[in-house]
């Protein structure tokens, strides 16, 4: 099975899941390929043309995101990738993650992009994630794809 993947990484805590998920279907399911394209400030907009899921962290600049608004940081490039042409139509759902000591502001920006582009919001995990959130993210993703 392939699964594609959309994500960005400020502090190399995503990247460093990611990269654990990626062992995990070479150990466990080593006829699945995982494709996992970074985006950033830097990159130009593509046309997606299969289906992904997303992950992304969240970062913010004033506001809590509950009741006094929200001003995200570092992640906007992402939210404009997807935004882009018709590739949110091909955004099978969001993945969150974040530090779980900011309460409800955790993984708002996964949340944030569910709503915004009618996909669902999938699971969270906290920082770099554990052996178990690999495990069920993972089937997670492929419970989507079946």
């Amino acid at each position: 099975m392939k699964i594609n993947i959309l994500f960005t990484s400020i502090e190399g805590n995503t990247r460093a899941f990611i990269e654990k998920l990626k062992d995990y279907a070479e150990a466990h399911r080593p006829d699945d390929t995982i494709n996992a394209k970074e985006i950033s400030e830097a990159d130009p907009f593509d046309d997606e043309t299969e289906d992904y899921f997303v992950f992304v962290p969240t970062y913010l600049d004033g506001g809590n995101g509950i009741d006094n608004g929200v001003k995200e940081l570092m992640t906007n490039a992402l939210g404009e990738y997807i935004d882009y042409g018709a590739n949110a139509a091909h955004c099978l759902g969001v993945i969150g993650s974040g530090n779980r000591n900011f309460n409800q502001q955790f993984c708002l920006t996964a949340r944030r992009y569910a709503q915004q582009f009618n996909v669902p919001f999938l699971d969270t995990y906290e920082l770099r994630g554990t052996s178990r959130d690999v495990e069920r993210i993972y089937q997670t993703m492929l419970d989507v794809l079946a």
